[in-house]
């Protein structure tokens, strides 16, 4: 054998290969070079089994039995799932802090109260029949499976969700369409009529109602097609995350609840000469508002229930947080002239209805029309509180305008501004083969009558229904606390304990003509 001029031989390698790991400089080197081709190795067989995980398929099954796609979690998208229903229930705590700091300070343990317990009885509620009424199979009207999550299968339908992942994110979005509503009836709500309203609410109204339009075989999401509601429409009803689902659902009920109670006493609204009742502490109401910003990022890319879609979660983020910005500077410079001040409250509920409004188009509208979107839902926010103090009906912290009016353009939104790009999310990924085109992108009034039709019928019933509700309530003597009772302060009244013993409260915060001593 013949050996290249120069070259060593094997064991003049090995010699001076151990002569240089006596070598400190050496050994480091060595050890370094070694490390790393280890952790190649490593991430090589990780990135290996995570794609035969995601995509060679779940559960080994017995020889014989049949696959299903309903047996199959997809661990990446159930994961973001999860992460999105963590982020919308932290919504709690935004909804509590802003309705909290817009109320007056002799009612706030009252909303911290309503809040907490609202929560915990919605998700016995969801748990018992909730979510069997508003996701699980039966007909168009109500669905009649899974309740108390019995029978269920591994994921829900066939989106690769582990099916309890799914219903902790659902739960969240009920949760909140139930906050909602406390938000107008602020400060003469007896806490006894809110329990009552809300098993109606939580337990009845949301899912049904809910069921038409996100039930695997509700009318509207199946509307225009052969044979189906209203086949002449030529669209189904579309909403993304909840401008009507969520919003507009919440924000009628509450208007219901406004209407039946009447104000607060000592309200006095502009046209009778007086003004609204200041907000105790509006640094912890903004700061509930921001806490309901972040909260959406789960709220609205997070209803792709996929992390697979990637342009998709980006797109959505980006066009819930444009709209919000647009919305917040369009109600302060709206509501301008008519405070003479730059108003922190119109700001701050300027921002909330830019997420509200984008909330049902934020998959299919681009950017730009995002933008749109959200300008104009700030000036419909401001124009909304406007017209309620002049039909004198009292919302504390204006949930009517920001859920229930900008949850209403919202939805109509999409047939104005959907960019004729996008079509449906999956589990592995978009699918934009028959993508949603709007009137102002050349799609004529197809999607908008569509929506129009969705939104309007869904905010009647709901609003019918909660009047009924609601004065069934009062007429049992629940609703409404007593005059003495709602001059003594609902904290106090209700609960045994102000939320800041050591401080007094001001007159501006009393109602209308009590004195500080009384």
């Amino acid at each position: 054998m013949t050996t290249t001029p120069g070259a060593l031989g094997v064991g003049a390698k090995l010699a001076r290969l151990g002569g240089r790991l006596r070598q400190p400089e050496w050994r480091r080197h060595g050890y370094a070079l070694l490390g790393g081709k280890l952790v190649g190795l490593v991430l090589l067989f990780s990135i290996l089994a995570i794609g035969a995980a995601l995509f060679g398929g779940g559960a080994a099954h017995a020889q014989g039995d049949e696959v299903k796609a309903s047996s199959i979690i997809n661990p990446i998208n159930t994961f973001w799932t999860l992460v999105g229903a963590f982020l919308v229930f932290g919504m709690q705590a935004g909804f509590t802090m802003l309705e909290a700091g817009f109320c007056r300070s002799r009612e706030a343990v009252n909303v911290l109260m309503e809040c907490v317990v609202d929560t915990c009885l919605c998700g016995l509620l969801f748990y018992a029949w909730g979510f069997a009424f508003m996701f699980g199979h039966g007909n168009g009207f109500i669905g009649t499976q899974w309740f108390m999550l019995q029978g269920a299968p591994a994921t829900y339908e066939s989106t690769g969700v582990a099916f309890l992942a799914f219903w902790l994110f659902q739960f969240a979005f009920a949760d909140t369409c139930s906050t909602i509503t406390s938000g107008a009836m602020i400060g003469r709500t007896g806490f006894v009529g809110d329990l009552v309203y809300s098993v109606g609410v939580s337990g009845f109204i949301y899912p049904i109602i809910g069921h038409w339009a996100w039930g695997p075989d509700g009318f509207l999401a199946s509307m225009g097609a052969p044979g189906k509601f209203l086949p002449g429409v030529g669209a189904s009803f579309h909403d993304f995350a909840g401008s009507t689902v969520v919003h507009t659902i919440g924000g009628m009920v509450a208007l219901a609840g406004a209407i039946v109670l009447g104000p607060r006493l000592g309200r006095k609204f502009k046209r009778d000469g007086g003004g609204a009742m200041l907000p105790h502490d509006l640094t912890v109401a903004t700061v509930g508002g921001l806490i309901l910003w972040f909260g959406w990022y789960g709220f609205n890319p997070g209803s792709t229930l996929s992390a697979m879609d990637f342009e998709g979660i980006g797109r959505v983020a980006a066009n819930t947080t444009l709209a919000a910005c647009a919305a917040g500077l369009a109600a302060m410079f709206y509501a301008y002239p008519q405070t003479k001040k730059w108003d922190v409250g119109f700001t701050v509920n300027g921002f909330l209805a830019g997420l509200v409004a984008i909330t049902c188009p934020c998959y299919w509208v681009s950017p730009g029309g995002s933008i749109l979107i959200g300008a104009i839902a700030g000036v419909v926010v401001v124009m909304g509180v406007n017209l309620l103090e002049y039909l004198r009906i009292d919302d504390p912290i204006g949930a009517v305008p920001v859920h229930g009016m900008c949850g209403i353009w919202g939805t109509w939104s999409l047939g104005l501004f959907a960019c004729g790009k996008y079509g449906a999310t999956g589990p592995l990924g978009a699918d934009n083969a028959s993508a949603l085109t709007g009137l102002f992108y050349g799609g004529g009034i197809t999607l908008l009558k569509a929506q129009v039709i969705g939104n309007v019928l869904i905010a009647v019933v709901t609003l019918a229904v909660s009047l009924a509700l609601m004065a069934a309530v009062n007429a049992a003597g629940l609703l409404r606390v007593s005059r003495a009772g709602e001059l003594e302060g609902l904290d106090l009244h209700e609960h045994g304990v102000p939320a800041y013993p050591e401080y007094s409260i001001i007159g501006s915060a009393m109602p209308h003509g009590m004195g500080t001593g009384e």
